[in-house]
C-alpha cells in the first residue's frame, strides 16, 4: 500500500494540470474567502466561511482529483497490473487515495489554522474536526462511486463537475440562510447537514446533542456511495 501511495504521490507532483487544478485553485478560492472574511462574515457568518473553505478542498482537491486518479490508473491498465499483484482490493484503493487524502487533510488543516488566527476561532475545535473528518470521507466515497462511471481523466471533467458545484451550492446556500426553513431539505442534500455541523462547530452556541445529530445524513451519504462504489467501480476500461 505504501509504495502505491508512493508512487501515486510522485504522480501527482508530476501533473501540472492537477496541481493547478486540485492545488492551487482551491487555496486560491479560500484566501479569496479570507481577505474578505468581514464582508462574507455578514453575509453568513464566520462559520460559513470555514464551511465553504472545507467543502472547496473537499470538492477540488479530494473528490476530483480521486475521480481524476483512479480513471487515468483504469485507462493506463495501472490497475489491472496491481491487480495481478498480491495486494488486496482495498490496499489499492487505499494507496493511490492516500497522497490526494493527506494532502487535502494537510491544506484545511494550515488555511483553517490561519483563518482562525486572523479572526475569531472555532468555538468547539473537537466538532470541528469531526465535521471535516465526516465531511472528507463522504466525499472520497463520492469521489469512488462517481470514479465508476468515468471512463477516462478527460471524461472526470464531466462526471465530477456536477457534485463538485453542487456541494459548494448547497454549502453556501446553508450557511447563509441557515436550516430554519426546509430544514429537512437542506439536511438531506449532500453536504447539507456537514455545512451545519461546521457552522455550529465555530459560531458555538448549539448543544452538542443537536450537532451530532448532523452526522447522521453525511453518513447515510458515505453508505450510499460505498454501495454504488461496490457496484459500479471497474478495474480495466470498457471495451
Amino acid at each position: 500500500m505504501l509504495s502505491i501511495a508512493r508512487s501515486e504521490l510522485t504522480q501527482i507532483l508530476r501533473n501540472r494540470a492537477v496541481l493547478i487544478t486540485s492545488l492551487i485553485m482551491p487555496v486560491a478560492v479560500a484566501a479569496f474567502f479570507i481577505r474578505f472574511r468581514e464582508t462574507f462574515g455578514q453575509i453568513g457568518s464566520l462559520g460559513y466561511i470555514g464551511a465553504v473553505i472545507v467543502f472547496t478542498i473537499a470538492a477540488f482537491s479530494l473528490y476530483a482529483t480521486t475521480v481524476t486518479t483512479l480513471a487515468a490508473r483504469r485507462q493506463d491498465l495501472f490497475l489491472k497490473r496491481l491487480r495481478s499483484t498480491a495486494a488486496s482490493d482495498a490496499s489499492i484503493l487505499t494507496g493511490l487515495v492516500l497522497p490526494i487524502s493527506a494532502i487535502s487533510m494537510v491544506q484545511v488543516a494550515v488555511i483553517l489554522g490561519v483563518f482562525a488566527g486572523l479572526s475569531d476561532g472555532p468555538a468547539d475545535i473537537p466538532l470541528l474536526v469531526l465535521g471535516v473528518v465526516a465531511t472528507f470521507v463522504m466525499m472520497l466515497a463520492l469521489g469512488l462511486a462517481t470514479a465508476g462511471i468515468t471512463n477516462s481523466p478527460e471524461h472526470a471533467q464531466v462526471t465530477s463537475l456536477p457534485l463538485t458545484l453542487g456541494v459548494v451550492a448547497v454549502t453556501s446556500w446553508v450557511g447563509i440562510t441557515g436550516t430554519q426553513d426546509l430544514t429537512l431539505l437542506k439536511r438531506l442534500l449532500p453536504g447539507g447537514a456537514a455545512t451545519e455541523l461546521i457552522v455550529n462547530a465555530w459560531n458555538g452556541g448549539v448543544p452538542l446533542g443537536d450537532s451530532l445529530v448532523l452526522l447522521a445524513p453525511t453518513l447515510a451519504w458515505v453508505v450510499v456511495a460505498v454501495a454504488l462504489a461496490l457496484r459500479m467501480f471497474r478495474w480495466e476500461p470498457r471495451h
